[in-house]
């Protein structure tokens, strides 16, 4: 059962949309259930003759506190609640709504049990499924209610209504929820044949780029370059930006663009929300050449894969911090990743972004080695193929991991979506690592060779050698240590080590763990070929450099071009 509580300014407009027939003309018999006097509250019911006669009769009756203050009706004093049964829910009938409505109004401060100068109020059902309740929030005596937290209250009374009529159990929420698109921004979107409304869009685009740039300048300069209309608002005494609203591209009303602020997108796109872990102005002067293309990579599975700790360290703050930053890296794997799996990743992405935030307060500063790792990943030039997958794999049981510390918590919407989010990455992974596997499993070295590993396993995880030796992966795991002896590494010490990194005993497939944890080790042959070459040719050649001037507006105008490339145009 889920409440939505707004306000707004016009008693009559809002009996109007209640009595009337809907903007697709989907309100079937619509009549009052429930009111704050059933004898005193006329109902205009469904018959078009006499309803605009009756509702004007009604929107005295309800506001008629407002007119014994002399006409002067507060700003939004217009208090609205809509009330829905979750898909699947039996229908209830009139008395049960009646009995819900009188609940949710006494439990948010509109009308308390016993109060007989509460506000006056009406419930209205004009659907199977769903009532709506008004109210004035003017009290006989004059005073306001007492509504604060009222959205979290009503939340808190349908818990308790679902468990006692036999409904469906929805998670409670802490109030960090986006805003949900209206009715009106839904048909409209459906007119227009898209799949997701306006609102929607924006935000996913917003965290997209977001995830990606590096600064604030970069995130509007790059939502602009996606056809997007940016609105900065500048405050009237500093003259600086104070906050933003977006436009979609072809999104309009009456002719003008339809605007929606970063706040009511979702709270943490908000404009101060995005100062904390995006600077104003790009001013890191960054490499201009990295000498291995797959650093980018390795840097981001150590940093996911390392997060564990924290969510374990009991600093929530800094675990609510590292998640968030996870949530970017999640968004700049889907756009780094190409294949049939790259879907599962952007689902995956989209489904984190509620996860990422919570009543818990995050310390971004704490996460800025794991944000900084995901900004590297946003800007990598390709696909390194298993060292993706190792990525990929870190990211599933981390998302793993970020379920049961929401779950521990409290947190029932962001483990929710945590653990949707875990879905996706699990379909994901296992279209783009079973090729690979079992490739690597073709490609097994000889008897001999896989016989000293099995020595070499038991050695080193006496413990687990039993359960590695049985697994299917057991070949493609001798192929990745014969590689990495080649590439300069010592076998037993690559086993040995992992424990230390994450713990075998809770993983489903311990040899897949080994797996991609040697992919993700660096080749020190190839390393240090390379540093006697740089070496080399330093002795010989000192080109001078730019002035860190140029090398920053040269950073920031490569930042927006790379950002702009792999975020998707057009609604």
């Amino acid at each position: 059962m889920v409440p939505d509580v707004s306000t707004g300014s016009s008693t009559l407009g809002l009996i109007n949309y209640l009595f009337g027939p809907g903007r697709r003309d989907e309100h079937i018999d619509p009549h009052i259930v429930a009111a704050w006097d059933m004898a005193g509250a006329p109902d205009p019911g469904p018959h078009e003759a006499t309803y605009s006669q009756l509702a004007r009769r009604l929107d005295h009756h309800v506001d008629l506190r407002t007119r014994e203050l002399g006409g002067h009706k507060p700003p939004q004093h217009v208090w609205h609640c809509p009330v829905r049964t979750a898909p699947g829910d039996r229908y209830l009938t009139d008395a049960e709504w009646a009995e819900v409505a009188c609940r949710i109004v006494a439990a948010t401060g509109i009308a308390p049990e016993g109060d007989e100068k509460a506000c006056r109020w009406i419930a209205v059902r004009h659907a199977d499924d769903h009532i709506h309740i008004m109210a004035t929030t003017i009290r006989a005596d004059g005073r306001r209610p007492r509504t604060h937290r009222d959205g979290q209250r009503a939340q808190q009374e349908c818990r308790k209504v679902e468990a006692e009529f036999g409904l469906r159990r929805l998670k409670s929420g802490d109030l960090t929820a986006p805003p949900t698109p209206t009715g009106a921004e839904r048909a409209k979107a459906e007119r227009q044949g898209q799949d997701v409304t306006a609102r929607e869009w924006l935000r996913e685009q917003a965290y997209a780029v977001a995830a990606a740039v590096r600064s604030v300048d970069d995130y509007f300069t790059v939502l602009t370059s996606l056809g997007i209309q940016v609105r900065p608002r500048i405050g009237p005494e500093s003259g600086q930006v104070t906050g933003y609203s977006l436009a979609a591209p072809g999104d309009t009303a009456q002719g003008e663009p339809v605007w929606y602020g970063g706040s009511k997108l979702a709270p943490d796109l908000s404009f101060n929300r995005l100062r904390e872990r995006l600077p104003t102005q790009d001013v890191t002067d960054r490499p201009q050449h990295i000498e291995d293309p797959h650093t980018s990579w390795r840097r981001a599975e150590c940093a996911v894969r390392t997060v564990h700790t924290v969510l374990d360290s009991g600093d929530d703050d800094a675990a609510q911090g590292h998640l968030d930053a996870f949530s970017d890296a999640l968004h700049n794997l889907a756009r780094a990743t190409h294949g049939p799996h790259q879907a599962e990743l952007q689902a995956a992405a989209t489904g984190f972004n509620r996860a990422r935030r919570s009543a818990i307060r995050a310390d971004h500063q704490a996460a800025t080695s794991l944000r900084d790792a995901a900004k590297e990943l946003a800007y990598a030039t390709h696909e390194p193929g298993g060292l993706a997958i190792a990525v990929i794999f870190a990211a599933l049981h981390l998302a793993r991991a970020a379920v049961n510390w929401h779950a521990q918590h409290g947190h029932q919407q962001q483990a929710a979506a945590a653990e949707e989010a875990l879905r996706h990455l699990q379909a994901g992974y296992q279209q783009a690592s079973e090729p690979v596997l079992a490739d690597l499993s073709r490609r097994a070295p000889r008897q001999q060779t896989i016989d000293r590993f099995e020595a070499t396993l038991r050695q080193a995880l006496p413990d687990h050698a039993n359960q590695i030796l049985a697994d299917p992966v057991w070949p493609a795991l001798t192929t990745m240590l014969a590689r990495a002896e080649t590439a300069g590494h010592n076998a037993r010490q690559l086993l040995s080590e992992a424990p230390a990194e994450r713990e075998l005993d809770t993983a489903d497939s311990p040899a897949q763990v080994l797996v991609w944890r040697i992919t993700a080790q660096p080749n020190k042959r190839l390393q240090a070929a390379r540093r006697r070459s740089t070496v080399s040719a330093t002795s010989f050649v000192s080109a001078p450099q730019p002035a860190p001037t140029a090398v920053r507006e040269q950073s920031a105008e490569r930042s927006q071009r790379q950002a702009r490339g792999g975020l998707r145009h057009g609604r």
